[in-house]
């Protein structure tokens, strides 16, 4: 029944239209047809921080660590070519005041030619002079590529390069041209590091 109230129809009974959803179990469903939607499960979400990965800062830790390995390789390999460089020429002339060690070599020179030729590393002439460039190290700090000086007293008149296992190679006399000796076959003043 409805009423007029100033122009409005209102109706005593109140009209409500809504669809309300049907729920329908997945059984009833499986029952009423034979082809069922599948129903899906969602998982739920797992905070599982053990299987997550090292966090940023061993990350950063790890990463530092291979970039100070794959450094030291490097470094490695470039004493291991300077050394390779100076043995090419072992079993050539001594030379006073030579330059070059094909032609004849002394010690200062033939430290000063490889360095140069092998290592792209200035050096003095003399052998008192090339004790003064580089970093000074200890015996144990030795690596090849190095320098050691010798001299009687503090004064220094004979450098040779370190190769490795106790062994140097340098211009050593007229007899002997240059060779391999070992590293503590005199004495040494000084040992000096040029790479670091």
């Amino acid at each position: 029944m409805a009423m007029m109230t100033a122009g409005i129809v209102m109706w005593k009974t109140p009209i409500i239209s809504y669809a309300e959803p049907v729920m329908v179990e997945a059984n009833e469903m499986e029952a009423n047809s034979e082809e069922a939607s599948p129903v899906v499960e969602v998982p739920t979400e797992i905070d599982d921080t053990a299987n997550a990965g090292p966090d940023l800062e061993m990350q950063n830790q790890l990463r530092e660590e291979a970039e100070a390995q794959q450094a030291a390789n490097q470094a490695a390999e470039t004493r291991q070519n300077l050394v390779n460089y100076a043995l090419q020429f072992v079993g050539g002339p001594y030379r006073a005041g030579g330059n070059d060690p094909r032609t004849g070599v002394d010690c200062s020179g033939f430290v000063k030619f490889v360095m140069q030729n092998g290592a792209g590393i200035g050096m003095n002439r003399s052998s008192a002079t090339q004790a003064t460039q580089g970093k000074a190290i200890s015996a144990n700090q030795m690596q090849p590529g190095d320098l050691i000086f010798y001299g009687s007293g503090s004064h220094i008149n004979h450098v040779a390069m370190y190769i490795g296992n106790g062994q140097i190679v340098h211009a050593s006399t007229y007899k002997t041209g240059i060779k391999i000796s070992n590293w503590n076959y005199r004495a040494p003043v000084k040992i000096v590091s040029m790479l670091g």
